[in-house]
């Protein structure tokens, strides 16, 4: 936890490097605000800090109407503290608890079930359904500040069984009913339009994140210009299409969002989060990698890590980008595409594991043995849980080491991936006037490796 200093100066200043760091909690009104809280700062005397949202709302206080503390990026001071307990708040925000019991959580994080209550009861102070009912209404908060759907469907897009049930945890989590909640917005947005606002904490440099993902931007799936990036998705038994706009000013992106079941619409926030890298602390990753870089680095500050939709498409993409340049192998993954892709909306969707293991893939001018890779690659996702792991495939004839680092880094976001046998890092390091020792970067040498991929 920051200091009590710190976190009055940063209040004072609105400092937006430092929102999500921390909570400022009013005594005499009990509300919680975010740093950058546009209303008149109140008297220190009258405020408590607390690392985390959550915090606040179990202290008694409710979130502020005007600077929207759901709507802050992650806190890292409670993230990311434990890799379990870090791997456990992905689950969860991805619906472990709605679509499972805790048990099944922890079994998939390999713990038990005591123990995984016991990490939320002494790191966040609560337990993992609690922590989990206070994000759904989180989200519900947001979805009725910044649409105009009706409450019975922001109900089911947040993870609710019925708006009884919805309306109670609702009121006994933020001191408001949702009625009471929506009389508040006075947003204009359009009835039955979808655009939510998710806001990151800077540094960002989206001028490098939006050449990279135009660089690689397949035809008929995504699109992207200079200020906009979109695409088409599945989601379990969803399907949808999503454009982001970024405001650099506000320090946040705008998503226009068309799907057509409301029920997935939390996991699919999150992933839309990942692949914009919008939760990690820029400024802690940038402090550890100038300290292992030499000082003659030409560093781009706000560089984070553009994510793949899903760890098969990153595979995918991976496997027919070995040893060949960024448009060779994204005219490969447009004809993939156009062949085998469904259609959508005048766009076509990523082609499904079992359309590539069925084809014969004719109409792509690759050997037959990097054919056969991409349909061992199928194969084994229509096959295998684990697949979802992709050190699970280097057992697959043609994946070695760099395809599963590379689908590791982009399509999982890990943040630890140095990919030190890339074409592209080699060039950069011979480049670099001084040698370091890459290894100092962890845990973020996934961006040490986008760093040496931006000299190039």
């Amino acid at each position: 936890m920051l200091s009590n200093e710190i976190c009055k100066k940063a209040r004072l200043a609105k400092d937006a490097r430092f929102d999500g760091k921390f909570f400022t909690a009013v005594k005499t009104t009990g509300i919680y605000c975010r740093s950058i809280c546009p209303v008149k700062p109140p008297k220190e005397k009258n405020v408590a800090y607390y690392h985390s949202a959550i915090e606040c709302g179990l202290a008694g206080f409710r979130p502020c109407l005007r600077c929207r503390p759901d709507s802050a990026p992650d806190s890292p001071a409670w993230k990311g503290v434990n890799t379990t307990l870090d791997r456990a708040i992905k689950l969860i925000n991805q619906g472990a608890l709605q679509q499972g019991t805790l048990a099944q959580l922890s079994e998939r994080l390999g713990i038990s079930d005591r123990y995984l209550r016991q990490l939320f009861t002494q790191i966040i102070g609560t337990s993992p359904k609690c922590f989990a009912q206070y994000q759904q209404c989180l989200f519900a908060k947001k979805l009725l500040h910044q649409t105009k759907l009706p409450i019975h469907q922001i109900a089911i897009a947040s993870g609710f069984n019925s708006v009884r049930r919805f309306n109670d945890c609702f009121k006994s989590q933020l001191q408001l009913t949702p009625s009471q909640m929506r009389k508040s917005n006075e947003d204009n947005t359009p009835a039955n339009t979808l655009t939510l606002t998710l806001h990151y904490r800077p540094p960002y440099n989206w001028h490098f994140i939006q050449q990279n993902l135009a660089a690689r931007c397949v035809d008929k799936l995504e699109w992207c210009d200079d200020d906009n990036y979109g695409r088409t998705f599945t989601w379990l038994d969803c399907q949808g299409t999503f454009n982001v706009t970024h405001d650099e000013t506000a320090h946040c992106f705008y998503v226009a969002l068309s799907l057509d079941k409301l029920e997935h619409l939390s996991p699919i926030i999150s992933n839309i989060r990942r692949i914009l890298d919008l939760d990690v602390d820029a400024q802690v990753v940038e402090d550890n990698l100038l300290s292992c870089l030499p000082e003659s680095f030409n560093f781009r500050s706000g560089i984070r890590l553009p994510g793949i939709w899903h760890v098969f498409e990153a595979g995918i993409r991976a496997i027919l980008g070995q040893q060949i340049s960024v448009t060779a192998a994204r005219t490969l993954i447009s004809q993939l595409v156009e062949h085998l892709g469904v259609n959508y909306q005048h766009n076509k969707l990523f082609p499904t594991p079992e359309a590539i293991a069925q084809d014969e893939l004719k109409f792509m001018k690759i050997p037959g043995s990097r054919k056969q890779t991409l349909r061992n690659l199928a194969v084994h996702f229509i096959e295998h849980e684990s697949a979802l792991n992709p050190d699970t495939w280097l057992t697959l004839k043609g994946i070695g080491p760099w395809t599963v680092n590379y689908a590791t880094m982009r399509g999982l976001s890990n943040p630890d991936i140095f990919l030190g046998g890339d074409l592209g890092v080699k060039k950069a390091l011979k480049h670099t006037h001084e040698a370091f020792d890459p290894s100092l970067a962890s845990p973020w040498q996934s961006y040490l490796t986008y760093q040496l991929w931006s000299q190039l």
